[in-house]
């Protein structure tokens, strides 16, 4: 009976205290903190004390910010053992904490402090028992409360739990030892040692412990240098970085963290970093596969826009057509044009080039034959042409140009057997009118055609091109101006040179002129109309219109011209005239009808082979 009397003054006794502890002020809000007690429950500690300490920790909860990202607090009571009451992770809520706590039972056997010192290093702040990592820098508070002296060594296991960061308040009752109290306690010691005379005392030091967790907010305070973020835990603060974030050296500024450099992105091509992480990109031309870090390479011709006539290829910088073997890219990019090897080898053809799809062939003006290598013509036999030259001279080839002209004239002329009984030349110049220079037979030399020639004067004005062939075939090669008689055979060839449009018509005496058995060659230069070379040439057009794209460049003609105006085995003087019914003229027209036919053939199929790729190209459009 007078036991019980006992415990009820006791609880008497420490009610006034609790509440008294619970009313002292606000809860505290620290920040982050890790607090473990360690509570002596030896055979020396007297059951109505140990439930003044029981109350003491009850009284402690109320002015703890308690929560999961707040403070967690774990209790473990030892004598010759230690027992988990329980650990940080296990509660967050003050009332299952409370309850815990009244569940105790006290051990009652020796006082092995030091053993307790290293299960609360070792087991309750280690993070499986809920404390948090080291690299999160949350405080670590142990409060030891002792009423005796350790039957342990406490010195060493104290230095090494405070040199992994646990700081440790060491608060003896009653008979405590002071060198044991000292010897576990942080510095500065006088801040971390408490001595009470008894367990009724013992509400002194939470007071105190409570004041110390209710200190000044340093962050909120300034001052306090930090580059990102303040955190205030427990008397102090230090600082932390945003994501992607290090601190550096000073623990107050931070440095972006660069993941590339590590070396361990596995990117294939490139990493980029980002601030806490990083991310792989491909080359252009290259796509990231799913795993985030492999590349591989995009095929743009599967997308089926390429609009390529015969095939695409896929580049890292996109589709590229490409052309089937004897075909080259257009301009555009996408159609494809039948080479003309003519113009992209060296053919050697010694007169004309005709290109036949993957290869090529050699031709020979009419009247000469293709020798046995394929490429030359045999040369020009002695023999009579009358050769009328008509030159533009209208105000689009300017005076500079006329000059080029004459002289390209007179190489024609170097290339000629001029004579009476052999070529005769005549020179007529057009513009908006027509001017016979020299006719055909007032020069007997070519020096003396030459010297002529260097002597005409420019006339300017327009282009009647068509009033010259008139002049051409109704005085040109009248025998008054000193063609020889039709009865001789002599070949009549006209030279036709222009560069631009005529500003008449021109097709009733082109027409007229070849009816009259006038061989004509057309030779254009810059503007002139490709339509009109045709319609005034012979036939074939190929073999009889040539074509310069600037005066400058019109020496290139020359071998043309040469080899097509190089007269057939002439007729001497006094010669008689070959009947056209005669077995070797009859193979001689045959042979030339042949050449005739093979040459249109050639041209149709040319044509033939445009028309289908005209055609392609259409169909892709569509």
């Amino acid at each position: 009976m007078r036991g019980l009397l006992c415990w009820l003054m006791l609880l008497l006794l420490l009610q006034p205290w609790e509440t008294q502890l619970q009313l002292t002020g606000p809860r505290c809000h620290t920040g982050p903190l890790d607090l473990v007690f360690v509570i002596d429950s030896s055979r020396s500690v007297r059951p109505f004390e140990f439930e003044t300490m029981r109350q003491f920790l009850m009284g402690l909860l109320p002015g703890l910010n308690v929560g999961p990202n707040a403070t967690r607090v774990g209790v473990i009571q030892y004598s010759s053992q230690v027992q988990s009451v329980f650990p940080l992770r296990a509660f967050s809520r003050r009332e299952d904490m409370e309850r815990a706590i009244r569940d105790l039972v006290p051990l009652a056997q020796g006082t092995m402090t030091g053993l307790a010192i290293q299960y609360a290093m070792n087991v309750a702040f280690s993070v499986a028992e809920g404390a948090r990592p080291p690299e999160e820098r949350v405080p670590r508070v142990a409060v030891i409360v002792t009423d005796g002296r350790p039957q342990d060594r406490v010195a060493e296991v104290a230095a090494q739990a405070r040199a992994r960061g646990i700081e440790i308040y060491a608060v003896g009752v009653q008979r405590a030892d002071v060198g044991s109290l000292r010897a576990m306690a942080s510095p500065p010691l006088d801040e971390h040692v408490f001595l009470v005379e008894s367990f009724d005392l013992i509400q002194e030091f939470g007071l105190q412990f409570q004041s110390r967790l209710c200190g000044k907010d340093q962050c909120a305070e300034g001052g306090h240098g930090c580059q990102h973020q303040c955190v205030n835990a427990w008397a102090m603060f230090h600082c932390t970085c945003n994501p992607g974030y290090k601190l550096a050296a000073d623990n107050k500024s931070c440095l972006a963290i660069d993941l590339c450099a590590e070396g361990t992105h596995g990117c294939e091509h490139h990493c980029v970093n980002s601030p806490g992480s990083y991310f792989c990109r491909c080359q252009v031309g290259f796509v990231l596969q799913q795993d985030q870090r492999s590349c591989r390479a995009i095929d743009y011709c599967s997308f089926g826009n390429h609009s390529c006539q015969h095939e695409c290829v896929s580049t890292p910088g996109g589709p590229r057509c490409h052309c089937r073997e004897g075909h080259d890219l257009q301009p555009d990019g996408r159609s494809c044009q039948v080479r003309d090897l003519c113009n992209g080898v060296d053919h050697g053809c010694e007169f004309q080039c005709v290109s036949e799809g993957l290869s090529y062939r050699c031709l020979c003006p009419e009247g000469r034959q293709l020798q046995a290598d394929g490429k030359s013509c045999n040369r020009c036999r002695e023999g009579h042409v009358d050769l009328v030259l008509l030159v533009d001279g209208s105000k689009s080839v300017r005076p500079q140009n006329f000059e080029l002209v004459k002289r390209f004239v007179n190489q024609i002329v170097d290339f000629l057997d001029v004579s009476p009984e052999g070529t005769r030349v005549g020179l007529v110049q057009f513009s908006s009118r027509v001017r016979t220079e020299f006719p055909l037979g007032r020069y007997g030399t070519a020096a003396e055609v030459k010297q002529a020639v260097l002597a005409v004067e420019y006339m300017e004005r327009g282009t009647m091109t068509g009033l010259a062939l008139r002049h051409m075939v109704e005085h040109s090669f009248s025998e008054a101006q000193g063609a020889r008689p039709r009865a001789l055979n002599v070949p009549r060839v006209g030279l036709v040179f222009t560069d631009g449009r005529s500003q008449d018509d021109i097709s009733v005496w082109a027409a007229r002129a070849k009816e009259e058995g006038i061989v004509v060659y057309a030779v254009g230069v810059g503007k002139a109309v490709e339509a009109e070379l045709r319609e005034i040439a012979s036939e074939p057009a190929e073999l009889h219109v040539s074509y310069a794209p600037d005066f400058g460049t019109m020496t290139h003609l020359l071998e043309n011209l040469r080899g097509s105006i190089c007269p057939e085995e002439g007729i001497s003087a006094g010669t008689e005239l070959r009947s056209p019914c005669e077995c070797e003229s009859l193979v001689e027209f045959q042979g030339r009808t042949l050449g005739a036919l093979e040459s249109l053939t050639l041209n149709l199929a040319q044509l033939t082979a445009r028309l289908e790729d005209l055609e392609n190209q259409l169909a892709n459009q569509k």
